[in-house]
């Protein structure tokens, strides 16, 4: 009897000893601008994202910053610049990306009805976005991912002007990083209460093509990982703005342009792809790669160029050339 018991009671312990690490690879790109010349390139039936799909088809998950509104109503805001999309982007955008933060400052360039009817149209099109949404609670909800057994919370916030873009009670809008606090809590609940093994807040912040943050955001992406983020990933600047390590956890200041027309200078011309593995412990490696932008704002590897990257318990910033 004794003889026939021992197979099954070893069976739990061997399944267990056999199952498959819990590891889901993740990858981030700057700003995704599919108005203008981007647009009229993905109308002509031209994939401007095809020079990275290789790269981008490698993880698990892709997330990038759509920094327009997809929308056909509404009318233009009054500021010197207005994005906005054919809505015929959005297939393009569903092939490489697996949502998007609309956490941005253009988001609202053409009004509450046009951001309400982006939010709709994603929704139809199965593409998945945070950082915004038909309220309030909805805009600071963070976005649930689940691979490989892995709960990952994206959270996104602008602090960038207007301020009038901000989601309120009953209207739609994006989640605004002004008010700290309120942040830190987001970051708090999605690990307590919505049961995140992972939480990446992806920040809209910063003045546009300034080389370092500031110090205030230096010490606002402190405060977020010892809330509990386990990464921090921006953007927004236009150029790349260094990374740091905290607590053996990253943080990417800005990410810089993606795809992105009407830049010219070396530095608003080239931006960075994260690629991170993470694991129930957290983010074990994370390295970046570079996008150059050619005239029209398309984004090509540039394998020759170093740029930062990383490892868990490794506080030093490396830097590594590897062809995508």
């Amino acid at each position: 009897m004794k003889r026939r018991l021992l197979p099954l009671l070893l069976a739990p312990c061997l399944a267990h000893a056999a199952a498959p690490a819990r590891e889901v690879s993740i990858v981030f790109v700057g700003d995704v601008m599919v108005a203008e010349r981007p647009g009229e390139l993905i109308a002509a039936g031209t994939d401007p994202l095809a020079a990275f799909q290789p790269l981008l088809a490698r993880h698990d998950l892709r997330i990038g910053n759509l920094e327009c509104v997809v929308a056909t109503g509404g009318n233009a805001l009054a500021k010197p610049y207005t994005f906005r999309a054919d809505p015929r982007v959005l297939p393009v955008l569903k092939r490489h990306f697996d949502a998007m933060s609309l956490a941005n400052n253009h988001s609202g360039d053409f009004g509450k009805a046009a951001f309400a009817e982006q939010l709709e149209r994603m929704r139809q099109a199965g593409l998945p976005y945070f950082g915004g949404g038909r309220d309030l609670t909805e805009a600071h909800a963070p976005l649930i991912l689940e691979r490989n057994g892995l709960r990952i919370a994206l959270l996104g916030y602008v602090e960038f002007k207007p301020r009038a873009f901000e989601a309120d009670a009953t209207r739609p809008g994006v989640a605004w990083s002004g008010e700290d606090e309120q942040v830190l809590q987001d970051v708090i609940d999605a690990r307590r209460v919505h049961h995140a093994d992972i939480v990446i807040p992806f920040m809209h912040w910063g003045w546009e093509e300034e080389a370092q943050p500031s110090p205030r955001l230096r010490e606002f992406a402190r405060r977020l990982i010892d809330a509990g983020a386990d990464m921090v990933v921006g953007g927004h600047p236009h150029v790349t703005q260094g990374a740091d390590v905290y607590k053996g956890k990253p943080i990417l200041h800005s990410l810089g342009n993606f795809l992105f027309n009407g830049f010219e200078t070396e530095a608003t011309t080239t931006g960075w792809v994260l690629s991170a593995t993470l694991g129930p412990d957290g983010v074990r490696e994370w390295r970046t790669y570079v996008a150059r932008l050619d005239a029209d704002g398309v984004p090509h590897p540039a394998p020759a160029a170093s740029s930062p990257c990383g490892r868990a318990g490794d506080t030093r910033i490396r830097e590594c050339k590897v062809a995508p």
